[in-house]
């Protein structure tokens, strides 16, 4: 045992994340029946409900733990992370509870909300002016505090148990058993590191399941682009999505096309306007990459429909949107961004029969 971590304290942090967990119930799955197309119905698992209100719970818990079975992590160790915001508030949770400094390097575009919610638990900020850097300071700053840099976009595809052990796609197929179409056509997600893609795509293939995975990725995103054509590994300079937590202008480690079945691009504005319409049917707000899914799922419900094929989409809610309050859910922010989001608003309500 190294003198960085100490068993005891390493023990102690390892059951200090267990104890949350276990305090913690499912996230609920969330069905909407389609008026329009009868046969078909689609399921949102609520990643919202987790205490730290989004997807990236589930990474940060299984990232701390993979760091902390490794011994990377110490009692005095500061905690780095290079992040958009919603991996950062979930990692600052746990830093926080295992007594640890925390720091997140953040675009400077990151919405002021996810920035109030890191530091309300108890991270600091680093800004950066180009997206593109923070990974080099993230690793800079590890190496000036004597650090570990979390590293989410190296490590998300293999900290969490494809094959089971709770992950998400295990609760999906749990929650789904009593449903008419146990066993859905399509699950649907977005692409942020690309470790929820990957840990769905191997679990589908290690349980044997019929069910395809599509990904739904932003326009502007190098992932759709490597995954129909693996020569294209970035994006030109500018070249950036308007849609938080998803979407990269780099290829990264943690994504795995292989397991992928599908990618569907989806237009900023078509998000933003699938996200305000699924806001209006379940009255409450989500997030732009709720809306980003969204979009790919009509897509996949009007080909079911064409084909008469009957069954189940499931994909994922992955946060609130009260974080989006200045952004997108403020329409002249919207007007000044020229993000033309109410055609893809009335597609959306259609499909979702309102």
């Amino acid at each position: 045992m190294s003198e960085l971590c100490p068993r005891g304290w390493l023990n102690d942090a390892i059951r200090r994340i267990e104890a949350d967990y276990n305090r913690s119930a499912d996230t609920h799955l969330i069905r909407l029946d389609l008026p329009r197309y009868p046969g078909i119905t689609l399921y949102l698992k609520d990643e919202s409900s987790h205490p730290t209100g989004s997807l990236k719970h589930r990474l940060a818990r299984s990232l701390f733990l993979y760091a902390l079975c490794n011994e990377w992590i110490g009692p005095e160790t500061c905690v780095i992370e290079a992040s958009s915001g919603s991996t950062a508030v979930s990692e600052a949770y746990f830093a926080r509870m295992l007594g640890l400094r925390f720091i997140a390097v953040v675009p400077a575009t990151t919405a002021p909300a996810k920035l109030d919610a890191i530091r309300f638990q108890g991270g600091e900020i680093h800004k950066v002016d180009d997206p593109r850097t923070v990974y080099d300071v993230a690793h800079r700053l590890a190496a000036e505090t004597g650090g570990h840099y979390l590293d989410q976009f190296t490590y998300a595809e293999r900290a969490t148990d494809w094959r089971g052990n709770n992950n998400i796609a295990e609760s999906i197929f749990a929650q789904m058993a009593e449903e008419e179409y146990p066993e859905p056509e399509w699950i649907v997600c977005g692409a942020g590191t690309g470790g929820t893609s990957a840990t769905i795509g191997r679990y589908l293939r290690y349980q044997r399941y019929a069910t395809r995975l599509c990904v739904a990725d932003p326009v502007h995103s190098v992932f759709h682009q490597h995954f129909h054509d693996r020569d294209a590994t970035s994006l030109p300079e500018g070249c950036a999505s308007r849609i938080e937590g998803i979407g990269r202008p780099r290829v990264e480690p943690s994504f795995i096309p292989g397991v992928i079945d599908r990618m569907i691009a989806v237009d900023d504005g078509d998000s933003i306007g699938a996200m305000r319409a699924l806001s209006d049917r379940l009255g409450r707000r989500v997030g732009g990459s709720t809306g980003t899914n969204l979009v790919a799922c009509a897509a996949l419900i009007e080909e079911m429909a064409a084909s008469g094929t009957e069954g189940s989409v499931v994909t994922l809610l992955c946060d609130g949107g009260d974080r989006y309050h200045t952004s997108y859910y403020d329409d002249a922010w919207l007007g000044e961004s020229g993000l033309a989001w109410q055609p893809a608003a009335g597609r959306i309500a259609g499909l979702l029969g309102q």
